[in-house]
């Protein structure tokens, strides 16, 4: 069990990694795109806020078309697409171009993000989809780690676009892994009853369930406040505290391994102590660590190691937080199993390019906007965990996992 629960977490960790990888290997070039292309830092903020929202737009789609053609095809579609995009990314000669393309270039990143849960939930449910996806998350985490501190590389050996042109290389090798090492797990005889009709159906039986849109707004919440680090950061540690590229692209590293060594204790603590308590416990830690750092800043603190620490602890609790809240939000609905994930996905997705915009609008390089974001949506988590998982059905679900 053990092995094939490695082997297929590898699989899909490297097919979800493909859309990160191009968001993070591409945050220390953000500078230098914005130098370049002569545009504003509002403006080099938009071609990431655009790809996000084309990640949760293109999820709606490719969800129920893998319940109706199965997982695979799909997936060569998108990542046909990223590819096809990256390459127009990089011969980008204006930001008015970067941003439509780095838009499409997310409609195909998008297909990799929505399909693989959809897969897990095809193979396991309760702490066995809970171990999987702390695994998926395991080498989906090492986009985060990695990749900035490979932009920076690239950057330094070409430019910002030779980092456009390793993505494309990276969608290529997410072609060869479907095809070669990923199995439909979709059968046919479980597409019969699946149609656009019943899709549209099926995203009406979700948008009336509390109790999933409320598992799926605990994770995107906790989320956005990454999102807004990952907007935001670069211009912190390089522009304000005097960072290179190269030692911001560690200083992310720090933080994203916070994340990845949490989320691998999730299916032993959700085994030993309920998906639900987990969640609760992660979610009101997560909270009062951000509140601490926020209440520094508005102290008059500004030392980047405070904000490292304390953000690499949150980041911790986070790792417990977003995973579990994804299994557990597709656990009554294995039959739809693509259009929950697809439709979990866009949601989470487009909050987070909300929250982004949002504190973009109030940006000015310096810490206190990033950190304001950082805490609205780890705190608004918090409140959603505690509406939605303080009921009955909560703890029925706790028991059960």
């Amino acid at each position: 069990m053990t092995s094939r629960l490695l082997r297929m977490a590898l699989v899909l960790g490297l097919i979800s990694a493909i859309g990160p990888f191009a968001i993070d290997m591409y945050l220390p070039a953000l500078p230098a795109i914005g130098a370049d292309l002569r545009a504003d830092i509002g403006a080099v903020q938009m071609s990431l806020t655009v790809f996000f929202l084309a990640l949760g737009v293109g999820q709606l789609l490719y969800g129920p078309v893998s319940d109706m053609v199965g997982r695979k095809p799909p997936l060569y579609f998108g990542l046909a697409l990223f590819v096809a995009a990256s390459v127009g990314c990089a011969m980008a000669t204006s930001v008015e171009a970067l941003v439509p393309l780095r838009f499409v270039q997310g409609l195909g990143a998008a297909a990799g993000m929505a399909i693989p849960r959809a897969v897990v939930r095809d193979l396991h449910t309760g702490t066995d989809a809970a171990r999987l996806m702390s695994l998926l998350m395991l080498v989906f985490s090492v986009s985060p780690i990695l990749a900035p501190l490979a932009g920076s590389g690239v950057i330094a050996l070409s430019s910002w676009r030779g980092v456009f042109w390793v993505v494309a290389v990276a969608g290529l090798v997410g072609l060869v892994t479907v095809g070669f090492m990923l199995r439909e797990t979709r059968e046919a005889k479980d597409r019969l009853d699946s149609t656009l009709g019943g899709a549209l159906r099926a995203y009406g039986v979700l948008l009336r369930d509390p109790h999933y849109l409320g598992l799926v707004f605990i994770g995107g919440f906790a989320m956005s406040g990454f999102f807004v680090y990952l907007a935001n950061s670069s211009f912190v540690f390089i522009d304000h505290y005097g960072f290179t590229p190269t030692q911001y692209s560690l200083a992310f590293g720090v933080n994203a391994a916070g994340f990845i060594g949490a989320s691998q204790f999730t299916g032993a603590l959700g085994e030993r102590f309920g998906l639900v308590p987990l969640v609760r416990g992660a979610a009101l830690a997560c909270g009062m660590v951000m509140v601490a750092l926020m209440g520094y800043f508005l102290a008059g603190g500004d030392d980047y190691r405070v904000l490292m620490a304390l953000y690499f602890i949150a980041s911790a609790f986070m790792g417990f937080v977003i995973p579990t809240t994804g299994v557990l939000s597709l656990e009554a609905h294995g039959a739809i199993a693509g259009t929950a994930s697809a439709l979990m996905g866009t949601l989470q997705m487009l909050t987070g390019a909300l929250m982004m915009s949002t504190i973009a609008v109030f940006t000015n390089g310096s810490p206190i906007a990033m950190v304001s974001g950082m805490t609205l949506g780890a705190g608004i988590a918090l409140v959603l965990t505690w509406m939605t998982l303080g009921s009955g059905r909560g703890a029925v679900l706790a028991v059960r996992s």
